[in-house]
């Protein structure tokens, strides 16, 4: 028998690791938006998360705007921006250069999609990609190309998970085989769409896990305090809200009692998917941190130690901003 290798020798090495935290953001669409995300994205610094994803409209519809947010957080914030790319009714050509545009300007996270279909039923456009995992090979290729200009920081790529089936799916064992292929086409990590009822992202897990899939997959969870979102976004996902929680915010008497029992159940919502093993928590803010960060003084992450110049840039630009 061959002896112990130094790092088994050393059990302390694999220690449960700090808890990622992350947002999602959205491009604005007129200056009183942008105003109103520029609070929000100073509020949000301050809990020094470890990155913010920028999303991507359909077919690029917002691209420009989309850059432009991307490159303001990279050079005027402490922020890692980790940008939305979608794939369906581009070429490769085009995407490389989107995908060669975000290295340019510092980015070296791109979640990886394939976007919705024209709503219009047109056919796309010859040599489109069809997939998120081909726009993943395609990631990997460009950064092959480039990987003398990036020996300060390879590219992260993330892609979608689903909890529950995805509406064009036939069934959630296909979902899991499509996870299992982004993972072999060079997905380094997931995050999921939303979901609602506490055992949904365990239940993910361990069809992942069983699969093949070791990958992180980090839940994506949106404060659950207006009736009317969780309702639409619960259209789009195919899947019922907790009818208790939606009896609860309709019968609430004003906003601040159903901001406290949307809060609430969203706690419950994280901390059951940390239960399961979750390695982060990736909060869906619509571009409002209020209630993002009531759910995060609640939730109590454990989050790695930061260095004090770092706390010190923060703290900087918080004055500065103010």
């Amino acid at each position: 028998m061959s002896p112990p290798s130094l790092i088994e020798a050393h059990s302390n090495l694999s220690e449960t690791a700090p808890v990622a935290l992350s947002y999602e953001l959205f491009p604005p669409r007129s200056p009183a938006a942008a105003e109103s995300l520029w609070t929000t994205i100073g509020e949000l610094e301050s809990t020094d998360p470890d990155y913010v994803s920028v999303t991507y409209g359909a077919s690029g519809s917002n691209r420009d705007t989309a850059v432009e947010l991307i490159n303001r957080l990279i050079l005027e914030t402490t922020l890692r921006p980790l940008a939305h790319l979608t794939c369906v009714g581009n070429t490769p050509e085009e995407l490389a250069g989107i995908i060669g545009e975000l290295l340019d300007v510092g980015v070296r996270g791109i979640l990886a999609l394939r976007g919705d279909e024209p709503k219009d039923g047109a056919a796309p456009a010859s040599g489109s990609l069809r997939y998120a995992q081909d726009l993943i090979e395609l990631i990997r290729r460009v950064e092959q190309r480039r990987s003398a200009l990036l020996c300060a920081g390879k590219v992260a790529v993330g892609v979608a998970a689903y909890p529950t089936r995805h509406p064009e799916s036939p069934n959630e064992a296909h979902d899991v085989e499509v996870l299992l292929a982004k993972q072999r086409s060079g997905a380094d990590f997931a995050i999921t769409q939303v979901f609602f009822h506490s055992e949904q992202y365990a239940d993910l897990m361990t069809r992942a896990r069983r699969a093949g899939v070791t990958i992180p997959i980090i839940p994506g969870v949106m404060p659950l305090t207006s009736l009317r979102r969780v309702t639409r976004l619960g259209e789009l996902a195919g899947v019922a809200p907790d009818p208790r929680l939606m009896e609860r915010l309709a019968a609430a008497d004003n906003d601040i009692e159903r901001r406290r029992i949307g809060v609430a159940a969203t706690v419950d919502l994280a901390n059951a998917a940390l239960d399961a093993g979750a390695p982060g928590i990736h909060l869906y803010t619509f571009n409002e941190h209020a209630c993002a960060l009531d759910v995060l003084d609640k939730l109590a992450l454990p989050r790695p130690a930061r260095p004090a110049s770092r706390l010190s840039a923060i703290a900087r630009r918080q004055v500065l901003a103010s």
